[in-house]
Formats: structure tokens, sequence, C-alpha cells
């Protein structure tokens, strides 16, 4: 996965919106945060890893998948809002033994960077982040090819007056 590339293409769609919706001099840090809490939400429920009440399996992968890159959006998003990248991506990374686990750590990450937005804090989620999508199963491959299929989906929405 070349992240500086998806950064490259998500400062694009990020200035695209930005001026197309009169919002150069808005501070969205918070609406983005929000946005990346609600897309882990999506996710989790896609998921179902939590729902221990319920027999209903997962969605099929391709709709996680989707779910998973809408929160790449807005991971690269903050990172860019406050002026951070991350360096390229490891080939592997820790996570917790379950997949709510992974995704409370990623929630906790957001609010951390949220109360001190320092770049060990973004870096911390990007982290945190990518070790979900590890932990989801997804190779970095099928990361950048779903965050670039929606990434041109989002460009079209725009289009269209989304």
């Amino acid at each position: 996965m070349d992240i500086q590339k998806l950064f490259d293409i998500q400062e694009t769609l990020n200035n695209r919106i930005m001026t197309e919706h009169q919002l150069t001099q808005a501070d969205l840090f918070q609406e983005q945060q929000l946005a990346l809490l609600v897309e882990l939400g999506e996710l989790a429920n896609e998921t179902r890893c939590f729902k221990y009440w319920s027999r209903k399996s997962a969605s099929e992968r391709g709709v996680i998948l989707e779910e998973y890159v809408d929160g790449l959006h807005f991971v690269l998003t903050l990172g860019l809002a406050l002026g951070f990248r991350y360096p390229q991506p490891l080939q592997s990374y820790g996570h917790q033994e379950t997949l709510t686990g992974q995704f409370l750590i990623v929630m906790e990450t957001t609010h951390r960077l949220q109360l001190a937005p320092t770049e060990e804090n973004y870096h911390a989620l990007m982290e945190a982040f990518l070790a979900l999508g590890q932990q989801l199963g997804f190779s970095h491959e099928e990361i950048e090819a779903g965050y670039l299929a929606k990434n041109k989906v989002n460009h079209e929405r725009q289009d269209v007056g989304y």
C-alpha cells in the first residue's frame, strides 16, 4: 500500500469538498473525528463482532471492506488536518485478542487525538486502524484497491451535488 499516494488522493478530495462547499476557512476537525467514529460504528455493525445476543453472521467481506475504507478516508483526513502523515505501513501490527477490543482501541486513540492532537497520537490512531484492517483479514493491496474505488465514488457523488 502506497500510503503517501493515499494521503495525496485524500487531500485532493478534501480540497474539492472544502472549495465546492465554501468551507476553506472552516475548522472541521471535530466533525471529521465524529465522522470517523460514526464510520467505525457502521463497520462494527457490519462485522457484528459485538452482537453477542445474535446468531446472524457478519456481512459479506466486500461490504466490510467498503465500510473499512470509509473509515480510512477520515483517518487520512485527520492527519491532513493536523499536518501529519504516516510513514509507509509495516507488514504487520499487533492487535487486541478480539475484534471488539480492537474497535475499542481505535475509538480510544481517536479520543486521545482529540484531547492531544500530536503526531505521536495520530500515528497511534493510524497504527490501531491498520491493525483493525489486518485483524479483519484485509491485505494492504485490498485496502488500497478498496480505497481507490470508494474515492472514485466519492468524487462522482460530488459531481452530482451529494
